[in-house]
């Protein structure tokens, strides 16, 4: 399919060549990933830690230290890509990394719920800055020839992160809950430290407007008040008229996000970048994917600790399988089945497709004994895999036709859908948890289902917008290079002989 004329390419400058090599940028830029998507869920097992600690702290407020988090990310990301492409973007995952560090500070002081909710927002401020950053930075400086490698290496260690989350907060909570956020600290200072010496920076000199930060706040507003209505519903009703208030706000706060973004210069949503089915269909399935994965590892921790009675360091290393499965799938599997599948959407709705397997195979045999080797293993590793190749194929697709002037606008509104799934996932299934059931196992069984469905859900959106299939060659992601953004770039996937 022919392209319209493309537009010139804006000017993007650069300081100084890597001064470490390309692997130690990337190893560099990977922290910042990593580090903001470990701490999505790293809370997860110190909640009844938290809840024993600050009396009468049930599952639906301490839900809130969850997404406070992810929806405050969300909120930022686009408005500090651009803020990223104006001033800098090492500049800008410097800020990030401190800000970040500086609220894991404050988490780990906080005297009360409120105070580390509080907390989390700053924290949650330094991880939208330091994200979109970090993803631009490695597609600006990173070669070509190098670029898909370095894609799947950020990708990976970011679901990476995320799965290890409970492990790695299980094992600290034993120590004490405060530790899940003081191990930051450290990592944060020697990042810092790194990004400084070793990441050359970049910046776009064409982008001159603004970014939105009213558009941010309601696209914050949108997301909370959607998130409240579902974790509010078990105890006000679907019909309820504060429900169905919560949703009206939430419709209209994000009708003004949408609005602003066709008349502000630097809008929360670049509208022509939707116009690109493969970008608007990795941003839509990236939503769906991680509502089942964040609802997934929720689900997960809380029948470990309720049913099975776990300890929240035997329910982090029974988690441990699964993550261990995503960096190998991730490098090593998925590549190569991009080139015999015939593209990289037909491998993310193949992950899609084995982590809703994982789900089914985890609900025919869930079960109030505890049966870990037989029962939770099996699905843990198959829904590892399927983590390891959904994750880093859905960004690739999403990232693959991005202008060189929108990286990190482009970045900032994939990662922005994948926390938006996150909170909306989590806050569905705050709201199945917490239904009254007439036994333990019926609520996690509902809560599995809807996994599935959310799983089942961006599979079909894969298979629609990003299946197209392409020649079986040797297949790498092509790099970012300007273009017309109202054209259709589906599939920006090249055959290299």
């Amino acid at each position: 399919m022919a392209l319209r004329k493309r537009s010139p390419a804006p000017a993007v400058t650069y300081q100084r060549e890597p001064s470490g090599g390309t692997a130690a940028v990337v190893a560099v830029l990977s922290i910042a990933v990593f580090m903001s998507s470990l701490d999505l869920f790293i809370v997860n097992l110190a909640f009844p830690s938290i809840g024993a600690e600050y009396a009468g702290a049930e599952l639906g407020s301490l839900s809130w230290i969850l997404n406070a988090y992810t929806i405050v990310f969300a909120a930022v990301l686009v408005p500090a890509g651009r803020w990223a492409d104006r001033v800098g973007r090492r500049r800008a995952l410097v800020v990030g990394l401190a800000v970040f560090t500086g609220g894991s500070l404050l988490c780990g002081l906080a005297p009360g719920v409120g105070w580390l909710v509080a907390a989390r927002t700053v924290q949650a401020v330094g991880a939208g800055v330091m994200v979109p950053a970090s993803l631009s930075l490695l597609l600006a400086v990173v070669p070509q020839e190098q670029r898909a490698r370095a894609l799947g290496s950020w990708s990976a260690l970011g679901a990476l992160g995320a799965a290890l989350g409970p492990v790695i907060g299980g094992a600290l909570v034993e120590i004490g809950w405060r530790w899940v956020f003081w191990v930051n600290l450290p990592v944060g200072v020697v990042a810092i430290l790194l990004a400084l010496r070793l990441v050359p920076e970049s910046r776009d000199e064409a982008r001159g407007s603004r970014p939105d930060v009213r558009g941010a706040v309601f696209l914050a507003l949108a997301v909370g008040l959607i998130a409240a209505a579902l974790v509010e519903t078990a105890d006000w009703g679907w019909a309820s008229v504060r429900v169905l208030g919560l949703l009206l706000a939430a419709a209209l706060c994000a009708g003004a996000v949408v609005a602003r973004s066709f008349r502000h210069p630097a809008p929360v949503l670049e509208v022509g970048l939707f116009r690109s089915r493969t970008f608007s269909g990795a941003s839509a399935a990236s939503v769906l994917y991680y509502a089942a994965f964040g609802a997934f590892l929720l689900n997960t921790v809380e029948f470990l600790t309720t049913v099975w009675g776990y300890t929240a360091l035997q329910a982090g290393l029974a988690i441990a399988p699964g993550p261990l499965m995503v960096l190998p799938f991730a490098r090593l599997v998925a590549p190569r089945l991009i080139p015999l599948l015939g593209g990289v959407g037909r491998v993310a709705a193949l992950g899609c497709g084995v982590g809703a397997v994982a789900q089914v195979l985890w609900l025919t045999l869930l079960q109030v004994e505890s049966a870990y080797v037989t029962h939770l293993l099996p699905a843990q590793l198959l829904g590892g895999a399927g983590v390891g190749l959904a994750i880093p194929s859905l960004l690739g697709a999403g990232s693959a036709g991005l202008p060189v002037g929108s990286l990190g606008t482009g970045s900032g509104i994939l990662n922005m859908a994948r926390q938006v799934g996150t909170v909306l996932g989590v806050a569905a299934l705050v709201a199945a948890l917490t239904v009254p059931a007439p036994d333990p196992l019926t609520a996690f069984r509902h809560g599995i289902a809807l996994i599935i469905a959310f799983f089942v859900a961006a599979g079909v959106v894969c298979v629609a917008l990003l299946a197209r299939r392409i020649a079986p060659a040797a297949v790498t992601l092509s790099p970012p290079r300007p273009l017309d953004v109202g054209a259709d770039t589906a599939d920006r996937v090249v055959e290299r002989p």
